[in-house]
């Protein structure tokens, strides 16, 4: 399992967010991820760092899809994997209600068959450079003037079983959060395993990603993470995940303890099916911890295989 991190944080500069990637690599991590919400652009910030790294690959996760069009959205990842050298891999998502209709005021709907005609109108335009469709969601009937995204890993959000069919299908990986390793094991390999053999494809990457904490105080830890994680344990999706983990909400499922510990629950991940794993680190929330610094530590140590 290749081991990756989050990277990216609130009101940082430009620098400081290129800054964090480069350091990944220099950490050795095989991957660096990095979210889309309310902050810079991933995709500018990841192209900046095409060229200031050289080895490390560089993910989107994940870029929402309702608000850019798929060819708006085909055009700027083929500039971004061509400023990487092809190291880039683009991670796209529905995101949630709560987002798309409260915060933008757009139209959350169609669930997989958005996805799926999001998914064929981009592979389409950066594999084959041009695009006919004429779909339920999507006519688009043009080009794209460019080949730097011929071979452009295309990764989803996939937690639920139409979303895990559709990347078993389509695409060349999912994107959890929030999804343990009882989940990843009972649901998430076995239905991306079938899809892809139903589509005669290899099997899709399983981008496994959870909450972080290497402390001598997991209570503390815990106490941090319920109070700064509750919003994961109201949305849906999410809320599944956590209850087929058996999991009260993401404190529970959560990686938190001393590195013994913390390295045991990412070997479990492992061992459930996950390709990569790539870590939340947060803090402990005591003043003068150490807590980032070892979880950085340990995952390091990591690096090269687990």
């Amino acid at each position: 399992m290749r081991m990756g991190i989050v990277v990216g944080g609130q009101r940082e500069t430009l620098e400081q967010a290129v800054a964090a990637i480069v350091a990944a690599e220099e950490d050795g991590f095989d991957t660096a991820w990095r979210p889309h919400v309310m902050g810079l652009d991933c995709l500018t910030v990841l192209a900046l760092a095409g060229q200031r790294t050289h080895r490390i690959e560089l993910g989107s996760a994940v870029v929402p899809t309702y608000p850019r069009h798929p060819h708006a959205l085909a055009q700027q990842a083929a500039t971004v994997h061509g400023a990487t050298g092809g190291r880039f891999a683009l991670g796209i998502g529905r995101s949630h209600q709560l987002v798309i209709e409260n915060m933008f005021g757009l139209e959350y709907a169609s669930g997989a068959a958005h996805m799926r005609e999001y998914v064929t109108i981009l592979r389409a335009l950066l594999d084959e450079g041009s695009c006919n469709v004429d779909g339920k969601l999507y006519r688009v009937h043009a080009p794209l003037d460019t080949r730097e995204g011929k071979g452009l890993p295309i990764l989803i959000g996939a937690l639920m079983p139409k979303m895990l069919e559709l990347c078993g299908r389509l695409c060349e990986g999912t994107l959890t959060w929030m999804s343990g390793p009882r989940y990843i094991e009972a649901t998430i390999v076995p239905q991306l395993l079938a899809a892809s053999r139903a589509a005669a494809r290899a099997m899709p990457r399983v981008v496994a990603s959870l909450p972080v904490c290497v402390t001598d105080d997991a209570a503390a830890a815990r106490q941090f993470a319920a109070k700064h994680l509750v919003v994961y344990g109201q949305l849906p999706v999410y809320r599944a995940c956590l209850d087929a983990e058996g999991a009260a909400g993401p404190a529970d499922i959560a990686l938190i303890g001393t590195e013994k510990e913390v390295e045991a629950g990412i070997r479990r991940v492992a061992a459930a099916g996950a390709s990569d794993f790539y870590a939340g680190v947060f803090p402990d929330g005591i003043a003068g911890s150490d807590s980032v610094a070892r979880s950085r530590a340990l995952l390091k140590s990591l690096c090269g295989g687990v």
